[in-house]
């Protein structure tokens, strides 16, 4: 099958390098030019474990092209996916759909015959029959279909998710919208993955409900995680009880610094935003929203309480910047509320990162990048663990303690424990939820 893939942002070029393993012919588009330059190169914009790889292979085998040629595009295409941006809209949280419905109004102008469109977008509830009316007022003789298929893609895992997913979500609203898309994907369907067929509405519905359901799960978590700290419970054995649990699950149980990236933060918002259109608030869902918020700003109080209530003139290196490891992407990143803020303070903040520097160099103007961990701590006053990379899993605490002015840690992956870093030679830590040694403790 042809397909046409709009939009070489994460969702994009992963659907679309996927696509194209599956044996597919496919077409990406993007009006970027100096991101067509990268991609046309064998290059990828976005750092996704095992895709560059990917896409070089299906490159090379002829089965996947780049062009900012709408027109060469869709001729011919099965399918089109459109699989651009929804941002918050500023000011109210909605979706903003704007990219979604101009994408769609270009294909329509140069289509010449009946295509599949499919939103891969992630879209308000109605938004797919809103396109289907588009398509029809701007090209009513096309009778083209419209058909609803959100990803459900994690960051850091985005190919083996593509490759095996837990399911497919496929809305449609006729036959030959349900065809094409067995068709495009028979492959995951000869491995027995499953393919939930349902209609536009709860195909969308399916995607907000999934993302706000985790993003409640990581809010629980943190919230017991501070209530452990003022009980004495340890929150990681609490989560490996609650997770033993198979109506619950070990999955999404591990306490931090907030959820963020693209999906969490702006999927809650527009669903919340959706609850309160139709006169039905999700006040869970609201009160999730909040409480992460909060959750980022606690863990400034927390690293003021390690460094004895001052951050003046003090050096603090903060390692792990990405919202998670395995990925570049700094979007809502718990690092853009704690790192200003601790600047704001009047710290000297050192930050280390495997690949946050390409988004993170402007987000964070006022501090200073470092190479190595090691070198980050030495003088410091205080080093943050602030992202669970691998690279951060097994440092040499003795090390570090030894290079430190004031060794002490804020370990907010709970990636070590108090005895252990205390043992190693600092003089306190604090984490989520677990034993903390603070200085008045001491």
């Amino acid at each position: 099958m042809k397909i046409a893939m709009i939009g070489t942002g994460y969702v994009g070029l992963v659907s679309g390098v996927c696509f194209s393993d599956f044996g597919h012919e496919v077409v990406c588009v993007d009006k970027d030019q100096g991101k067509l330059a990268l991609l046309r190169d064998g290059q990828t914009p976005i750092f996704e474990p095992g895709l560059d790889t990917l896409m070089a292979r299906n490159m090379a085998a002829g089965r996947l092209s780049f062009t900012d040629d709408l027109k060469d595009a869709t001729d011919g295409a099965d399918a089109v996916f459109i699989a651009v941006g929804t941002p918050s809209r500023r000011g109210d949280g909605h979706a903003d759909l704007s990219f979604v419905f101009g994408a769609v109004k270009e294909v329509a102008e140069v289509l010449e015959k009946p295509t599949v469109i499919v939103i891969k977008s992630t879209v308000p509830v109605g938004t797919n029959k809103q396109v289907s009316d588009l398509m029809q007022q701007t090209r009513p003789e096309l009778a083209c279909d419209v058909v609803s298929n959100p990803e459900f893609l994690r960051e850091g895992a985005a190919i083996d998710d593509f490759m095996h997913p837990d399911r497919v979500v496929v809305g449609v609203q006729s036959a030959r919208g349900e065809e094409v898309m067995r068709e495009v994907y028979r492959p995951l369907s000869l491995r027995d993955h499953p393919v939930l067929t349902t209609d536009l509405e709860t195909a969308e519905m399916i995607k907000y409900a999934a993302n706000a359901f985790l993003a409640t799960k990581v809010t629980f978590i943190n919230e017991i995680a501070m209530l452990c700290e003022r009980t004495g419970a340890d929150v990681k054995d609490v989560a490996n009880g609650m997770g033993f649990d198979s109506r619950i699950g070990p999955k999404f149980l591990q306490a931090g610094p907030g959820y963020g990236g693209s999906c969490f933060p702006k999927d809650t918002k527009a669903l919340a935003r959706i609850g309160q259109d139709h006169a039905r608030p999700l006040q869970i869902v609201e009160t999730v929203i909040k409480v992460n918020e909060e959750v980022k700003r606690l863990m400034v109080d927390k690293i003021v309480d390690l460094c004895d209530e001052n951050l003046r003139k003090k050096t603090i290196a903060v390692l792990g910047l990405t919202f998670k490891p395995d990925t570049d992407d700094m979007r809502d990143a718990p690092a853009l509320t704690v790192v200003p803020a601790l600047v704001g303070l009047g710290a000297n903040v050192r930050v280390v990162d495997p690949q946050a520097f390409r988004e993170g160099e402007a987000l964070l103007p006022h501090v200073t990048w470092f190479d190595d961990p090691y070198s980050a701590v030495e003088g410091a006053d205080a080093v943050v663990l602030l992202t669970e990379w691998n690279e951060f899993r097994a440092l040499d605490l003795r090390d570090m303690a030894a290079r430190m002015t004031s060794p002490r840690m804020a370990d907010l992956r709970n990636m070590y424990s108090c005895d252990y870093a205390l043992e190693a030679g600092f003089e306190a830590y604090t984490g989520m939820g677990r034993k903390s040694a603070l200085p008045y403790d001491n």
